[in-house]
C-alpha cells in the first residue's frame, strides 16, 4: 500500500487532506487547551469555596471548631482544597506534555508539509516543461515535413515544364533538397526529445512522485500516531492524580469516622457547667401569721414588702430558683468574677497560660539580648554593650510585672479550684462581689442578695422580700460572658483618662474595636484587645461600621 503508487495522479486532492490532518490536529490542541482552563477555573472555584468556610481567625466560630464534627469538617475543607491543587497538576501537566509539545510538532509538520509539495510542485513544472518542448519539437517536425513536401512538389512541376529554364529547375531542386534535410534534422530532433520526455516521464511517474508521495503518508502517519499518542498522555495525565485524589478522599472517610459524639457532648459540658448546685427544697413559708396582727399591722407589713415580694415571685422568676449572674454592662471584672465558677476558672487558667506564654517570650527575647551583648564584649568593634543594658532592664521590668500578674490570676485560679468541689456558700456569691462595689447602680444589689442552692438566703430574713424582688430584676440576664464580636472600628480623636469603672483610657490618634453602638446614652463600648474593654464618650471617638453591622 503506498500513495506513490496507488495515488499517482490524486496530487491535488493529498494536498488538501494533508491541510485537513493539520487542522485536526490544531482543533485537539485547542479542545486539550479549553479543559486546562476548565480544570484551572474548577480548581480555584474549590479553593474559595474551601477558603469560604474555612472559620475566622480569633473569632467566637474558631472556637465552636473544637467538635470533633467541627474538626472533620476543617479536615474535609483541607482535604478539598488538596483535592484542588490535583485538578491545578492536571491542567499544568497537560499544557506541558500535550499543548506545547503538540503546538511544536505542529509548527514542523507545517515546514515539512510545505519542503514535500514544494517537490512535488518542482516535479509537475519540470515534467510540464518537458512535455511542452516535445510538443514544440512535433510541431517543428510536422511543419519541416509539409514544406519538404511542398518544395518536392514545385521541383517537380518545374522540371517538367519545358518553358522554364534549366536555372530556375536547379533553384527549385536545391529548395527542394534544402526542405528535405531541415525536415530530416527536426525529425532527428523531434526523435531525441521524444526519448527523452519517455525517460523524464517514467522517472516523473515511476521515481520521483512516488518517492515524494511516500514522504507525504510517512508524515501523515506520524500525524495519525502523534494524536493517538497525545491522547494516551491526556488520559494518563487523569490516571496520575487519581491516587492521590482517592488519598483525599480517604482523608474525608478518615476524618468523618473521627467524630466522637460522647467527646462532643463533653465538650458541651465544659463549655456551659455553670459549677453550681441544683438548688434545694424551698421551705414553707406561713403566711397565715399575719392574719392573727390587727389591721393596722398587716396594712404596715404590706407596705413593707411584703406584698412586693408576692407581686414578683409571680412574674417572670417563677421556677428560676438557682443563683443568678447579672450581665456585665460595663468592662470585665479582672478576676471574671461575673462568670460561674466552671467557667471562671477555664477564664482563668486560659489568662495563666497566656501569660506563661508571654513570659517565655520575653525570657527568650532577654536571651537573645544576653548573647548579643556578649558578642559585643568579645568583639566591641561590631557593638557598644552598654546599649543593650537599658534594653535588657526593660525586659527584665516585663518579666517580672508578667510574673507578678501571674502569680495574682494563679492565686486567683488556685482558689476557685479549692472552692470548686466543696461549692461553698461563699463560691455561689462571687457572681456579686464586683457589681457590688458600684452603689449607684441599682441592678447591682440584687447581686449581694442571691438565693444559695440549697434554697436557704444569705441575708437576715427580714431582707428576704427585697432580695426576691432585686434578684428577679435580672433573672434573665445570665451569661457566660462570651465576648462580643467587634461590628467595625474607631479613632479616638481625642485622649480620654478612663478613670471611672467600667471605662476605657484612650490616646489621640488610637484605633480600635467597636463592640456595641451608642444606645443613646452618650457612651460607646470599644474594645482594645481581648481582655480590655470598656465604654469612653461617642464625641470622643469618630466610628466606623462594618458594612454587614449597618445592615443586620
Amino acid at each position: 500500500m503506498s500513495w506513490g503508487t496507488e495515488l499517482w495522479d490524486q496530487f491535488d486532492n493529498l494536498e488538501k487532506h494533508t491541510q485537513w490532518g493539520i487542522d485536526i490536529l490544531e482543533k485537539y490542541i485547542k479542545f486539550v487547551k479549553e479543559r486546562t482552563e476548565i480544570e484551572l477555573s474548577y480548581a480555584k472555584q474549590l479553593r474559595n469555596l474551601s477558603k469560604k468556610y474555612q472559620p475566622k481567625k480569633n473569632s467566637k466560630e474558631e472556637e465552636e471548631y473544637k467538635y470533633t464534627s467541627c474538626k472533620a469538617f476543617i479536615s474535609t475543607l483541607n482535604e478539598m482544597n488538596d483535592y484542588a491543587g490535583q485538578h491545578e497538576v492536571i491542567s499544568e501537566n497537560m499544557a506541558s506534555q500535550i499543548i506545547v509539545d503538540l503546538a511544536r510538532y505542529v509548527q514542523e509538520l507545517k515546514q515539512e508539509r510545505k519542503l514535500n509539495f514544494h517537490d512535488g510542485r518542482k516535479a509537475q513544472q519540470h515534467i510540464e516543461s518537458c512535455w511542452k518542448q516535445l510538443e514544440s519539437s512535433k510541431r517543428r517536425f510536422e511543419r519541416d515535413c509539409k514544406e519538404a513536401d511542398r518544395a518536392q512538389q514545385y521541383f517537380e512541376k518545374m522540371d517538367a515544364d519545358i518553358n522554364v529554364t534549366k536555372a530556375d529547375v536547379e533553384k527549385a531542386r536545391q529548395q527542394a533538397q534544402i526542405r528535405h534535410q531541415m525536415a530530416e534534422d527536426s525529425k532527428a530532433d523531434y526523435s531525441s526529445i521524444l526519448q527523452k520526455f519517455n525517460h523524464e516521464q517514467h522517472e516523473y511517474y515511476h521515481t520521483h512522485i512516488p518517492n515524494i508521495f511516500q514522504k507525504i503518508q510517512e508524515m501523515e502517519e506520524r500525524r495519525i500516531v502523534r494524536i493517538g499518542d497525545s491522547m494516551k498522555t491526556y488520559a494518563e495525565v487523569d490516571r496520575q492524580v487519581i491516587p492521590i485524589i482517592g488519598k483525599c478522599l480517604d482523608g474525608i472517610v478518615k476524618a468523618a469516622e473521627s467524630i466522637d459524639q460522647k467527646n462532643d457532648s463533653q465538650l458541651v459540658i465544659e463549655a456551659y457547667k455553670s459549677g453550681f448546685e441544683p438548688p434545694g427544697d424551698i421551705e414553707f413559708e406561713d403566711y397565715s401569721q399575719p392574719m392573727k396582727r390587727t389591721v393596722s399591722d398587716n396594712s404596715l407589713s404590706n407596705s413593707r414588702g411584703e406584698g412586693k415580694p408576692d407581686l414578683k415571685f409571680g412574674g417572670k422568676s417563677k421556677g428560676k430558683l438557682w443563683p443568678f449572674i447579672k450581665k456585665n454592662k460595663g468592662a470585665t471584672p479582672e478576676d471574671f468574677s461575673n462568670l460561674p465558677p466552671e467557667q471562671r476558672r477555664k477564664k482563668l487558667q486560659q489568662k495563666v497560660d497566656e501569660l506563661n506564654k508571654e513570659i517565655q517570650k520575653e525570657m527568650d527575647q532577654r536571651d537573645a539580648i544576653t548573647k548579643m551583648k556578649d558578642v559585643y564584649l568579645k568583639n566591641p568593634q561590631m557593638g557598644d554593650p552598654a546599649s543593650l543594658d537599658h534594653k535588657l532592664a526593660e525586659v527584665s521590668q516585663n518579666i517580672e510585672k508578667l510574673r507578678l500578674e501571674t502569680q495574682k490570676f494563679e492565686a486567683w485560679l488556685a482558689e476557685v479550684e479549692g472552692r470548686l468541689p466543696a461549692r461553698s456558700e461563699q463560691m455561689r456569691r462571687q457572681s456579686g462581689l464586683y457589681d457590688s462595689q458600684n452603689p449607684p447602680a441599682v441592678n447591682n444589689c440584687a447581686q449581694d442578695r442571691e438565693s444559695s442552692p440549697d434554697g436557704s438566703y444569705t441575708e437576715e430574713q427580714s431582707q428576704e422580700s427585697e432580695v426576691k424582688v432585686l434578684a428577679t430584676d435580672f433573672d434573665d440576664e445570665f451569661d457566660d460572658e462570651e465576648p462580643l464580636p467587634a461590628i467595625g472600628t474607631c479613632k479616638a480623636l481625642y485622649t480620654f483618662e478612663g478613670q471611672n469603672e467600667g471605662t476605657i483610657s484612650v490616646v489621640e490618634g488610637e484605633t480600635l474595636y467597636v463592640i456595641e453602638e451608642d444606645k443613646g446614652d452618650g457612651w460607646t463600648r470599644i474594645r482594645r484587645n481581648e481582655d480590655e474593654e470598656g465604654y469612653v464618650p461617642t464625641s470622643y471617638v469618630e466610628v466606623y461600621l462594618d458594612k454587614n453591622a449597618k445592615d443586620s
